[in-house]
């Protein structure tokens, strides 16, 4: 039996709270996403997500579209995660490592999926590692820029 959940992580030099906003602000988006699919953030919607919060997204996956997301799992400065309207999650984990830098896991759940096999013979997971380790890549460039 499949955990249907697929994970990335990366040590990124920076404390949790500084990338967790980062995280936390739709607008940044666009600028982490590393799959090359989020292209804007909607301007409805608020500027910090909270548990329920409700956000969109312009995306771009062959053909245009707009994406609705709930955040469905908060605790501020470690953990965020939204749910799309197919009921997948991305899910964002951090850990500070007492140092000055944070362990950030982001992981691609599609065991709440409505059609889990449906995002799986589409072959989303195994796509979505390369995209998520990117996205990991460029948080910390975007993180990095945001310190100096």
């Amino acid at each position: 039996m499949t955990t249907r959940q697929l994970s990335v992580s990366r040590v990124i030099g920076a404390p949790a709270g500084q990338i967790f906003e980062v995280l936390a602000d739709p607008a940044n988006h666009p600028l982490i996403d590393g799959s090359g699919t989020v292209r804007a953030s909607l301007s409805t919607g608020p500027r910090r997500l909270a548990l329920g919060a409700r956000f969109g997204m312009r995306m771009r996956l062959g053909l245009p579209y707009t994406i609705m997301n709930t955040v469905v799992e908060f605790e501020d400065g470690t953990l965020i995660a939204w749910r799309h309207f197919f009921g997948h999650r991305w899910r964002w984990r951090l850990h500070d490592l007492g140092d000055g830098s944070t362990e950030v896991t982001e992981t691609f759940d599609w065991s709440t999926a409505h059609v889990p096999k449906g995002i799986e013979l589409f072959g989303f997971p195994s796509r979505n590692h390369a995209g998520m380790t990117a996205t990991l890549r460029r948080l910390e460039e975007v993180v990095g820029q945001r310190r100096e």
